[in-house]
């Protein structure tokens, strides 16, 4: 902690830095690690693994999921989405009060409109009661009746008009979804981690499925892990990052790309979802919160003076072991040192938690994407708690949320086994291709009535002779 004051101070008086994290040169140059200049000066080391196949198998044609769906939002704040489709989602949807509806319709409020009334219902019309005209729809009755009681009380109630939506989104199309294996080459793999990660947090993943013939490639994110870190605040916003992920991809791709993200990396994950929706197949979102736009909060520890936030780094890293891990033992300890998790620098810690604004991810942007999701999510995390995750998994179109018990904040380096396998699984999965409907053979008039008085006259027919044996 001493030491850790005297760097801070020393930070003040120089205004620099007191740990500035650099590339570095790899020994190896198979070992799978790259340096890759995006911009003039801005590298990022990338680890790409390209597995020896010896047996390469055709993809399979899969299953066609159709994607029709309306979300219309409304002035007060509400989002009203209507899944269209026969097969939207594997899974019921549930509405904001709790139940669940088979209709594939609910209506939920954006989480950035909290005093927002309540949804205003509108009474069904009654059959023959109501008759719509030009101007909107009256009430009749029959001539010279006197109103009922029922009728006098309604008219004193204030009359509920149909509110006018602001803005309505309508997605109509249909995608292609089949199952990943590591034989198929049009297939690779993208991790991206959060703030303070890097990709080594990644490496039983990486082992595992480049073992089963998978191409991957993670990547440390600017001012992480060995990627080069610029001492300029607007570096590490939101945009800047995400241009980089998204130069990184396009020179990785396949045919079929699927991303893996954690913590703030389930954010540039969905940006590129929206950038490329016909080369990402599918999508794993790891503790990654829920739908809501990034915006810095102004009260927060991290808006103090980088050199207050390095005399305080020891208490921040003390933090973030209790609360990424679900347990505090010497295994977690060494797990943060030997996966070079939380090792950033104050000043790059400062600028990544400032620069988290995103107003375009809102509840409607994920509503949008069509992209098979899976949520993942490790039940003792006390960054994201499990109601984050389960409000993503309303409101995206095809989510399928596993929720493990034994994990916290980082789950991948607490369960990679489990985190593996539901991983691998979900790559493998395919929509059932549904058998196509029966056509009826067209017959006509002529022919199907010959066959109607046949099929009458028959009895008759039948009746006499056995009258005449007995």
């Amino acid at each position: 902690m001493l030491t850790g004051f005297i760097e801070g101070l020393l930070c003040c008086l120089t205004s620099k830095p007191a740990n500035t994290v650099v590339p570095v040169e790899t020994s190896e140059p198979t070992d799978g690690y790259e340096f890759v200049e995006v911009k003039p000066g801005r590298v990022l080391r990338v680890r790409h693994i390209i597995p020896d196949r010896p047996v390469v198998e055709e993809p399979s044609l899969g299953g066609i999921v159709s994607c029709k769906r309306k979300i219309t939002v409304y002035r007060n704040g509400h989002l009203f989405i209507e899944n269209l489709g026969e097969r939207a989602s594997a899974e019921l949807k549930t509405c904001q009060n709790g139940d669940t509806e088979p209709s594939s319709t609910m209506e939920v409020e954006l989480t950035d409109c909290r005093n927002s009334s309540p949804p205003v219902s509108i009474p069904e019309a009654r059959s023959g009661s109501l008759t719509a005209g030009n101007n909107g729809a009256s009430e009749t009755g029959s001539a010279g009746e006197a109103p009922a009681a029922g009728q006098a009380e309604q008219s004193q109630q204030p009359r509920k008009r149909r509110r006018k939506p602001k803005r309505t989104v309508v997605i109509d199309c249909e995608r292609r979804i089949a199952g990943c294996k590591g034989t198929h080459s049009d297939v690779a793999l993208f991790f991206i981690h959060g703030v303070g990660g890097s990709l080594d947090i990644w490496g039983s993943q990486l082992d595992f499925f480049s073992r089963l013939g998978y191409e991957v490639i993670a990547l440390d994110l600017a001012g992480h892990g060995a990627s080069s870190s610029p001492h300029i605040a607007a570096a590490y916003t939101f945009y800047a990052l995400a241009e980089d992920i998204r130069l990184i991809f396009k020179r990785y791709a396949k045919k079929r790309n699927i991303l893996i993200g954690h913590s703030y990396g389930v954010s540039f994950c969905t940006y590129l979802a929206h950038d490329f929706p016909d080369q990402i197949h599918k999508m794993v979102m790891i503790n990654g919160g829920g739908p809501t736009a990034l915006e810095p909060s102004l009260c927060s520890i991290f808006n103090l003076p980088t050199c207050v936030l390095h005399c305080l780094s020891p208490l921040l890293a003390w933090s973030f072991l209790k609360a990424g891990f679900a347990r505090q033992g010497v295994r977690e300890k060494q797990l943060l040192k030997e996966y070079n998790a939380f090792n950033v620098s104050s000043f790059v810690l400062r600028a990544m938690m400032s620069g988290q604004y995103w107003p375009e991810g809102d509840e409607v942007y994920h509503a949008e994407l069509t992209v098979p999701v899976l949520l993942v999510h490790g039940m003792h995390d006390k960054f994201v708690p499990v109601e984050e995750d389960q409000r993503m998994a309303e409101i995206l179109l095809m989510a399928f949320l596993k929720v493990l018990e034994d994990g916290s904040h980082m789950v991948m380096l607490e369960c990679p086994e489990a985190v593996n396998t539901l991983l691998h699984e979900f790559f493998l999965w395919e929509p059932a291709t549904l058998p196509p409907p029966k056509k009826e053979p067209k017959t006509r008039p002529e022919t199907a009535k010959a066959q109607t008085d046949t099929s009458i006259s028959e009895p008759t027919k039948v009746r006499p002779a056995t009258a005449k044996q007995t």
